[in-house]
Formats: C-alpha cells, sequence, structure tokens
C-alpha cells in the first residue's frame, strides 16, 4: 500500500508516516515531539496576537491625541477636585493699567515623559465658574504710596487662598506681573512697590513667593506669554505622528543650520485693541538680515526660548517674533485720523478762504464714515463738522500714509523689522478688534477672506445712517454693538484690512486667517502662557522620581511599547536557537544515513534503535 512519508527539515528524532492504515501512528510520537509542536503552534498565537494587539492600541491613541483637545473643551469646564492629593496649583496676578485680576491653574502629576509639557488648565470651583477676581484701580495709582500696595492685593491672594486647598499652599507657586501701567512709571517707583509686595505677602501668605516671582514684564515678554498661551490651548506643542496634522521644519537656534526637525506648525497671533496692535509668529528658519542695524533691532524683536524641562533637550525651543506698535490700535487710530483731518482741513480753509466743516451748514465730507452719518471732533479748543460719504475705497487711501511704511525690505509699521513669512505653510488668529470688525456688524467673523470682507465693507459704508439706526433697533447686529461700533465700523474695517495686507504684507489670497473672540469657547489669557512657561521645569521632579521608582521596579518604567519590543527580542532570540537546533539535528540526521545505519524503521514503529553487533 502507499505511504506518505514526512521528514522535511525535521530531524531523524521527529521522522514518522502517514499510510492508509497507518494514521493512527502519529499519535505513536513521543511527547517531547508534541510538547515542542505545541509551544511553536502557541508562539505563533502570541506573535499574531500581540501584532493585533499593538496595532489596535497605536490606532487608539492616534484617534485619541486626534480628539484629545475637543475633549478637553468638555473636561475643562468641570469643577476642579480640590481633594485630589495629586493635583498642583499655580496663582499669577495681572497687574494692569486699569485693574488687577488673579487667576488660579491647577495641573495633574506629570506624566514623566520628558517629551510632554504639563496639562495646566484654569482652575473652576464648584460652580464650574473659572476662579478669578479684579479689583481696581491699576497698580500704578499707588506710586506714591508704595507701603499701601499689600493691602490693595490682599482681597486678591485671599480670593485665591479660599480656593487653593490649604495643605497645597506651601507649594503653590505665585507670581505677579506688572503690565502697560507700571511700565510707565520711573524705576525707582517701580522697585519702591515691587519691595513692598515681597517683604509684607510672605507674611501674610504661605505661597511659594521668591523675589524673581514679582516683576514687570516688558511688552515682548507679554506677546511670548499670549503666543505661548494660544498655541498651548490649540494643542501645538503636542507631538504627532498623524500625517494629517500640518508641520514645518524648524531651524533649531544656537545649533547648526543644518540641523533641523519636522514639528507641528505653531499659530501666529494678531491682536488689535483700542491703543495698541501686536503681531507675534514663530521664525522656524534662521532669518538674515539687511543691514547690522536692522539686526541689533531685531535683537529686541526675536525671543528664544525653550519650553521644555530639560534645557539640553532642543524639542520644544522656539524662536518667536514678538512687535507691538503704540498708537495703532482702533481708537488711536481713528484719534490719530481726526487730528490729520483737522489740521489738513484748518490749513486749506487758510489758503482758500473756506469755511468748511466750520458749521454744520457745510460739513467737512468723510468718506470713513457711513453715508449721511454726522459727527464732530473737537481739537484745540475748535469744533469741525463732518458729514460721511460712505466711500471704503477713498477711506483706505486715506489712511495709508497713518502705516509710516518704508520702502526697506523686511518690515512693517513704522519701518519696524518684520522676518519673513511663509504665507504657503502658516496659520493666524486675529483677536480683539479683529475679530470685533467682522463679527459685531458685518456677522462673517471666523475663516477670513479678503475679497468677501472688502464687498461687505463697501456695501456697509454706502449704506445710509438712518437704514444702520433701523437694523440696529430691531437688533439685527451683534448683542454687543452699540452705536459707537456702528459709526466707526467704516473706518475700523478700512484699517483692520490696512494693517493686515499693508502693514504686515500679508497677501489678498491669504486664507490661514481666522478671527475669534475665544478658543475653544473660552478667552485665552497671556497669564496661561506665563505659568507655563514660568513652570516649565518642574516635570523634571516627577521625571526624576519616576526613574527612582524605575530602578527598583524595572518593569513599571517600561511603556507599553518598550515592553513588547524587548518580548519581541527574546522571542526572536528563542526561535533562532530552535532553528539552529533543528539544523544541527537534521546534519546529524543525514551523516546517519550516509554511514550505512538506518534507524527509520525502528523510528517508524516508536521503538528506540537497537545496537548493530560490530565485526569481531
Amino acid at each position: 500500500f502507499s505511504r506518505l512519508s514526512m521528514s522535511c527539515l525535521l530531524p531523524a528524532s521527529w521522522h514518522f508516516s502517514l499510510s492508509p492504515v497507518g494514521c493512527p501512528r502519529l499519535f505513536h510520537t513521543s511527547l517531547r515531539q508534541i510538547l515542542v509542536l505545541g509551544s511553536m503552534a502557541a508562539a505563533v498565537s502570541l506573535l499574531y496576537y500581540s501584532l493585533l494587539l499593538i496595532r489596535s492600541r497605536y490606532s487608539r491613541n492616534s484617534r485619541d491625541r486626534r480628539f484629545h483637545r475637543y475633549l478637553a473643551r468638555v473636561t475643562d469646564t468641570e469643577a476642579t477636585d480640590t481633594t485630589n492629593p495629586n493635583l498642583n496649583y499655580g496663582i499669577v496676578v495681572d497687574c494692569g493699567s486699569s485693574g488687577s485680576r488673579i487667576f488660579v491653574y491647577c495641573w495633574p502629576r506629570h506624566n514623566g515623559n520628558p517629551h510632554d509639557l504639563l496639562d495646566i488648565k484654569q482652575m473652576r470651583d464648584k460652580n464650574r465658574k473659572p476662579v478669578v477676581m479684579k479689583i481696581k484701580p491699576g497698580i500704578s495709582e499707588f506710586a506714591s504710596s508704595p507701603d499701601k500696595v499689600s493691602d490693595y492685593i490682599s482681597p486678591l491672594l485671599s480670593f485665591a487662598a479660599e480656593h487653593v486647598p490649604r495643605s497645597k499652599h506651601k507649594e503653590t507657586p505665585l507670581y505677579i506681573l506688572c503690565t502697560a501701567g507700571m511700565r510707565i512709571l520711573p524705576e525707582s517707583q517701580q522697585k519702591a512697590i515691587l519691595e513692598d509686595l515681597l517683604t509684607d505677602i510672605p507674611v501674610q501668605f504661605d505661597f511659594l513667593f521668591s523675589d524673581s516671582h514679582a516683576e514687570v514684564i516688558s511688552g515682548k515678554q507679554e506677546g511670548v506669554y499670549a503666543w505661548i498661551g494660544i498655541n498651548f490651548v490649540l494643542g501645538r506643542f503636542e507631538h504627532t505622528d498623524d500625517e494629517e496634522e500640518a508641520v514645518v521644519e524648524v531651524h533649531i537656534p544656537g545649533t547648526d543650520v543644518q540641523d533641523s526637525i519636522f514639528r507641528k506648525r505653531t499659530v501666529g497671533i494678531l491682536d488689535m485693541g483700542g491703543v495698541s496692535t501686536q503681531i507675534a509668529y514663530e521664525v522656524p528658519k534662521t532669518v538674515s538680515f539687511a543691514s547690522s542695524q536692522q539686526e541689533e533691532v531685531a535683537k529686541n524683536l526675536l525671543a528664544e526660548f525653550n519650553l521644555g524641562c530639560d534645557a539640553h533637550q532642543t524639542e520644544h525651543v522656539y524662536r518667536v517674533y514678538v512687535a507691538t506698535f503704540l498708537g495703532f490700535g482702533g481708537n488711536a487710530a481713528r484719534q490719530r485720523y481726526e487730528e490729520s483731518l483737522f489740521s489738513t482741513t484748518v490749513l486749506k480753509n487758510r489758503l482758500l478762504g473756506k469755511q468748511s466743516g466750520l458749521s454744520s451748514d457745510s460739513p467737512l465730507l468723510d468718506p470713513c464714515l457711513p453715508l449721511d452719518a454726522q459727527d464732530e471732533i473737537q481739537h484745540k479748543g475748535q469744533l469741525l463738522h463732518l458729514r460721511g460719504t460712505g466711500d471704503f475705497s477713498l477711506c483706505r487711501e486715506i489712511i495709508q500714509p497713518l502705516m509710516n511704511k518704508t520702502n526697506e525690505t523686511q518690515t512693517s509699521l513704522n519701518g519696524v523689522y518684520q522676518p519673513a513669512v511663509h504665507f504657503q505653510n502658516s496659520e493666524f488668529y486675529g483677536f480683539s478688534e479683529f475679530y470685533y470688525c467682522t463679527e459685531d456688524v458685518l456677522r462673517m467673523g471666523g475663516d477670513y477672506n479678503a475679497a468677501k470682507f472688502t464687498k461687505a465693507a463697501k456695501d456697509y459704508c454706502a449704506t445710509k445712517w438712518s437704514v444702520l439706526r433701523e437694523r440696529f433697533d430691531r437688533g439685527l447686529y451683534a448683542s454687543h454693538a452699540d452705536l459707537h461700533r456702528l459709526k466707526y465700523q467704516c473706518f475700523k474695517s478700512a484699517w483692520m484690512y490696512e494693517v493686515f495686507h499693508s502693514g504686515f504684507s500679508f497677501p489678498v489670497t491669504y486664507s490661514n486667517l481666522k478671527t475669534a473672540l475665544q478658543v475653544y469657547d473660552k478667552e485665552v489669557q497671556w497669564t496661561l502662557g506665563a505659568i507655563l512657561y514660568r513652570t516649565r521645569f518642574l516635570p523634571l521632579r516627577d521625571i526624576q522620581q519616576e526613574n527612582f521608582r524605575g530602578s527598583h521596579s524595572h518593569w513599571r518604567s517600561f511603556s507599553f511599547v518598550y515592553n513588547h519590543y524587548l518580548f519581541f527580542a527574546c522571542f526572536l532570540v528563542v526561535l533562532l536557537s530552535i532553528l539552529l537546533y533543528l539544523l544541527r539535528l537534521r546534519r546529524i540526521h543525514r551523516r546517519m544515513f550516509r554511514n550505512g545505519s538506518s534507524p527509520s524503521l525502528w523510528i517508524e514503529e516508536g521503538l528506540p534503535p537497537q545496537k548493530m553487533a560490530g565485526p569481531l
């Protein structure tokens, strides 16, 4: 009868035969054969299962990272669990020109990964409201009586002390950072105010408060903190392997020009207030200068800093351009425009012998006011009457000289140096007046489109004032839009447009500007960036503790992925050893056949080979 013999790569000790009658012989194989075959089958199954598990874990992590920011919008509104012992706290007092505000932040224990930043959030009370308090007036009002500053700021600190758990006070850093109002004071008065704070606060409160925790910050620092805060909330400092995320090539400052990394693209910010306008954005590549003078100016506008907890790691090193332009805010620009209008009108009246604008019967025509809108401006005791013609294009042309542009390359408003923006791979957020101009009246906030904005602004300016008033009375505009907004919307639209496109040289085809009042339904303060930057070294403590625990418990310190890498390495070594062993046995088997010995019959019967009688 026929017989199928199976030996293949198997060694002699594994040789067996299958036949129609002798199939049961399979079960005559030795126990060792069955155990080894079963072990190999189990190893292959385990390998397959592990691959599936890692794949599912990676895909889940990718999805988690992708939706993390959106989930944070929900969790950020939950009340802070003050009973959690692993929660840390930080306090920042923003001492502005009109008043002072205190912000309390919290964050969980650092995850131990040196590549990640602290997960800082604004603290919320039991009613889910942000822990914030504001008092008036500004701290600069105490310039002549600095000994009263501690009493002035004490209610803010008492408010924070009530919300931060008592057991956490001594490890909670407190930062008192003063801005515009204090900057204009003489240095001696600034010093007196800060000394009073540093002397009295440690006596009344147990917060972590050292000499470096109270200072007057520059406009550049404030801009950097605002940039950090916005990008942190947007998740732009997180690492990603998602191909859908926009990335940029970055030349790390202080390293070889050829040393570059790819990381998430950060966003730039544009903020136009009532008095000033500010721009801040990352400069990913090494910049060049047209002259040595320009290079000297640039040093005051470029900030290089490391947000990582390890100064030797460069993945969180950023180079950011920050420039603040006083007099270029919406209200200050209108005031400059009116002063220019007044002086030119007075000069023309004197030269031509006219009375234009001196009475309501012969008003001066103003293209930057809505059609037929009336206004009055007073300068040096004289009154000038205006009537709007609503010519948006002419308004833009008239305000062009107020930009103070120069012919020098790489410059913006006032001829100030501005490094090139990579328009094809960049993204900007516009706040304050950038949002009000697009949303309050024109109702087109969000993604900015120059052509659509220009058309809407032209139509608004050319609409009669009586019609605009009627629409206002019917509640067709934003709830916080008032008659002042309606009257100066035409001018401010033209001013915002010119600052963005002429001043900062953004092309009219630029499509990556988003105008916003809030990010993820919440107002982002520069204080968030300040606490993030000033606590950047705190994760070192958690990382060192994690490493210490890891030296006592080796497997705990490894992540899921590292454990499986180690498992696969061991598995491959064992598998390779088995294969080498099998090959060695096969060579022995072949040698026995060449020597004329054929123990296959005994092996086939499952019996040990018999010793052959040798020659005498």
